[in-house]
């Protein structure tokens, strides 16, 4: 592998896409959002009208071609950027990505991503299970509420309607699924610097980690 490897792992809410985005942009670097890797996935299976709770529907893995281009994700020639925002995609991702075959095909994929130039990862098992040997991997957490907010005031912005006590407990479901799954559950690498994001502005994290990345090249 060449060059530096960043890997941000953290429960929903949590802001790893956002904040991770963001350094990427200030450092130059390549940004990879896996969560949105396993949405596209779980468009594509509920668009096809596949049975989501059958491992051998997503055989259309075999073919498909997920990729990014400018932060956009895309399958083929389609960008899904939103599309895969949507209910059904956010109340089906932790099924779709349960299932053994489904994470083997793209923690293959991602890998290969990670080969080559300086890399900022986000997910849920990039430090543990992806990119296990990154430079430098940071764990972000939030308490349920802030996470809570915070997702509630994204639905706001792109005109979605929830109550704030249905996102609360929309999370607090995912929490629950993301850890206990067999397959790469969610949790703290044993080398990972935990982040409690809770008090501290999108800003302030962003800068910490960069700070954090830039020691660590200078060691």
């Amino acid at each position: 592998m060449s060059g530096f490897k960043l890997a941000i792992d953290g429960p929903a809410g949590s802001g790893k896409s956002t904040i991770s985005a963001l350094i990427a942009k200030k450092l130059g670097w390549t940004h990879i959002d896996t969560g949105a890797m396993y949405r596209a996935v779980t468009l594509q299976a509920l668009e096809l009208g596949v049975d989501l709770n059958d491992e051998t529907s997503y055989s259309f893995l075999e073919t498909i071609h997920i990729h990014y281009d400018h932060d956009k994700i895309f399958i083929g020639d389609r960008d899904v950027s939103e599309a895969i925002r949507s209910e059904g995609v956010t109340n089906n991702v932790s099924l779709v990505s349960s299932f053994p075959y489904v994470r083997k095909k793209l923690v293959d994929l991602q890998k290969r991503a990670a080969e080559k130039g300086n890399i900022i990862m986000d997910g849920r098992d990039i430090g543990t299970v992806v990119i296990p040997h990154a430079d430098l991997k940071i764990f972000l957490t939030a308490n349920v509420e802030e996470r809570a907010k915070r997702r509630y005031k994204e639905n706001v912005k792109k005109g979605k309607t929830a109550h704030i006590d249905k996102v609360i407990e929309d999370i607090v479901i995912r929490d629950q699924k993301d850890s206990t799954r067999k397959e790469s559950p969610l949790r703290k690498a044993d080398d990972a610097i935990v982040l409690d994001t809770t008090h501290l502005t999108i800003e302030e994290v962003v800068n910490k980690i960069i700070e954090l990345a830039s020691k660590k090249e200078n060691d």
